[in-house]
């Protein structure tokens, strides 16, 4: 979608209206946001703007989604406001705890995630955003396949990374005489440290599985799925979880990011991965400016490239909002149909996703030969 000088005016004043620099605008930002989609004072502001620059918006090839956003239920309003931030903070909280105490960080990688997916998939059940995203789309096994798949190479090829990295980090500690990492933070800020260093490398990567076409070939099975519920976070193709999932682990180990920053840093990124594909409404308001969370990356699974092309932060939306990839329509919410537009045929099973990248001018023809989608 192209805009115009008039939408630009509107888009930022926007901006600044919902990004308020203090803690009273801040509350009353927050409790606006919880009551609909944005301030009134914004939706008053459109209209006034629209009375003077409607003809200055010009939409190109841009398929509208239903007008406004959708009115939570009170029980949907509570799960959409404090889900996602008592999810991660009793998980990480309590890893940080139970670290503190001497328990295994490798232990509590597996049993926090567990818990987390289990309080995840129940809650898909009682509280669903979309009641289409509950039913089965023939999808199930492929994405039970494609997470163990995914689990047992990165076992062994999470392992050699951090083997290389370790000796990295040895060299690098003795070449400038003690570490860079700053181990004597508190476990939070090293973990706050570790998200930002963490993803630039998923940022830059994730950017690239899209604008680099033999690398959009092992993306697109993530994009193939046509709904979003919690196992969609694993619904990878293996190079692909490598080259996003597992590299971005690196410069924190380089830099001297001990076993339990690694720890935590896992289990944010699979906590947060799993909310984010969860089919469970989310209205964070704010806090949008800083986590790639579930209403930002509903929008990087629309159908159409234009709005899929944006939020490639995997748990921070901070490099988007840096580079300009950030995408969040204020008046509408995402698409209930996703996946993808110019592969309609993309095959779904688990063998064929992993086949597809390796056969690709079969896959693309398959889809061209396709009828177009509505």
């Amino acid at each position: 979608m192209r805009l115009f000088p008039g939408a630009e005016l509107r888009e930022n004043l926007e901006l600044y209206l919902i990004a308020p620099t203090n803690s009273a605008g801040l509350a009353v930002a927050w409790s606006s946001v919880v009551a609909g989609c944005y301030p009134r004072c914004v939706m008053t502001l459109n209209r006034s703007l629209e009375s003077i620059g409607s003809a200055e918006v010009v939409e190109i090839d841009s398929p509208r989604s239903p007008a406004g956003c959708r009115t939570l239920s009170g029980v949907e309003r509570v799960v959409a406001v404090t889900g996602f931030p008592l999810m991660i903070s009793v998980t990480i909280g309590g890893t940080i705890v139970a670290i503190g105490r001497g328990s295994d960080p490798n232990a509590m990688i597996v049993i926090v995630i567990a818990l987390a997916y289990f309080v995840l998939a129940v809650s898909e059940r009682i509280v669903p955003w979309h009641k289409s995203w509950g039913r089965s789309h023939g999808d199930v096994r492929t994405d039970i396949g494609l997470a163990l798949t995914n689990a047992a190479i990165s076992s062994v090829l999470g392992a050699a990374v951090l083997v290389a990295v370790a000796l990295a980090a040895a060299a690098l500690s003795e070449a400038v005489g003690s570490t860079l990492w700053p181990t004597d933070w508190p476990l939070l800020a090293q973990l706050a440290l570790a998200l930002v260093v963490a993803e630039f490398v998923e940022y830059w990567f994730h950017r690239m599985m899209h604008e680099v076409p033999w690398m959009w070939r092992f993306h697109a099975t993530h994009h193939s799925a046509q709904r979003l519920y919690w196992l969609n976070a694993a619904r990878f193709h293996p190079i692909d979880l490598f080259l996003i999932g597992s590299l971005k682990m690196a410069p924190v180990a380089v830099l001297g990011g001990g076993l339990p920053v690694l720890a935590l840093l896992n289990i944010f990124s699979a906590v947060h991965g799993a909310y984010q594909h969860s089919n469970l409404p989310v209205r964070i308001g704010p806090l949008n400016w800083i986590f790639s969370m579930t209403e930002l990356h509903r929008w990087h699974h629309s159908k159409l490239m234009h709005e899929s092309n944006h939020n490639y932060g995997g748990n921070l939306i901070v490099w988007d909002v840096l580079f300009g990839t950030r995408w969040l329509p204020e008046d509408r919410d995402p698409p209930e149909e996703i996946g993808m537009e110019s592969l309609p045929q993309f095959p779904m099973g688990f063998w064929a996703n992993l086949a597809a990248p390796f056969r690709w001018k079969s896959v693309v023809a398959e889809s061209s030969g396709a009828a177009p989608s509505a």
